[in-house]
């Protein structure tokens, strides 16, 4: 009952434009946070939409072209039945592809970067030396001394290694192709989830008590900024959700069960919840389903764009 009221909750959030906090769930499609500080991030949109690589390359093109190719390259392709208008099961579809094509693509460039000679596995020292190789040269105190360059560096190669374990299924210390897909996308791989757990419990526990209050749940996504009196509406909420959805045992902390129940909620589809609130967004005559029309005129929450050198853009990416 509790999950399917959650799940109720933040859907109903996505379409009714109310923040909630999807950067630290399982399978999400953005990096970047879809509400900052009570104001809705229309790049969180295009990262769902485009993918990420694609996101970066229509940032960059003037309006005009950005509208062109939604247009006459995207549009189209969405509305699979050719009927004139993309519907919600479409424009679910299509985010789905767009997120498994930019996780390939991914997956496909560090294979090669630190697989040059195609073998079938990539052993763990290989990996480390390309990636950490560098702090064979630092002093054992650079290493340690806290709050330094080398100590940041010491704990990523840790938290490294960990995950390295936990994506090796066959423990030969080697990851094959599929298996290093789950170490790079650890979020996008349901046998992964529990040191995706670990790690956001690690991120945000920052006292180390091995569970997260209330006050380190609220500053992972919300710093007050200088001079500001009152917390906006949408923090009073989060406030609100911890206390009465997230902490289920109500002992003041969520620990690793309720930080699992958080972010990686079961049956939570995210990019049914974007589509819907893509739709929510564009759909001006309130039909449940996209014209292209209202696509184009929406064009800066799907695609965005900046008047940047036209020139200097199409070199990088001459089509999408």
């Amino acid at each position: 009952m509790l999950t399917s009221l959650y799940v109720l909750l933040v859907v109903t959030a996505v379409c009714a434009g109310v923040p909630e906090d999807t950067k630290r769930m399982m399978d999400h499609l953005s990096d970047a946070e879809h509400f900052k500080n009570d104001h809705h991030n229309k790049q969180f949109d295009h990262e769902a939409f485009l993918g990420e690589d694609q996101a970066k390359t229509f940032d960059q093109l003037p309006p005009e072209e950005s509208k062109r190719r939604l247009g006459e390259l995207i549009v189209d392709k969405i509305d699979v039945d050719g009927d004139g208008f993309v519907t919600l099961v479409e424009l679910k579809d299509w985010i789905r592809y767009t997120q498994k094509r930019y996780i390939e693509e991914d997956v496909e460039r560090h294979w090669k970067q630190h697989n040059p000679q195609g073998a079938e596995t990539i052993p763990w020292e290989t990996y480390q030396k390309n990636v950490y190789g560098f702090m064979e040269e630092m002093s054992p105190a650079e290493l340690t001394a806290p709050n330094s360059e080398g100590f940041t560096y010491s704990n990523l190669r840790k938290r490294d290694r960990r995950r390295w374990t936990y994506a090796d299924g066959d423990a030969d210390d080697a990851l094959n192709r599929t298996e290093f897909a789950s170490f790079l996308h650890p979020e996008d791989h349901p046998n992964m989830r529990d040191i995706v757990v670990l790690e956001t419990l690690e991120d945000i526990d920052k006292d180390k008590d091995g569970k997260v209050s209330l006050e380190e749940y609220i500053g992972d996504m919300y710093q007050a900024e200088e001079g500001e009196e009152e917390e906006p509406d949408w923090v009073k909420q989060e406030r609100e959700q911890f206390t009465g959805y997230r902490d289920t045992n109500k002992d003041g902390h969520m620990d690793a069960n309720e930080v699992k129940d958080w972010i990686a909620p079961p049956e939570f589809d995210h990019a049914e919840a974007e589509a819907r609130h893509l739709v929510f967004e564009a759909d001006g005559d309130a039909d449940e389903r996209l014209t292209k029309p209202e696509i184009l005129d929406k064009y800066d929450l799907f695609v965005g764009s900046q008047a940047t050198d036209f020139g200097e853009a199409l070199a990088r990416h001459d089509e999408f």
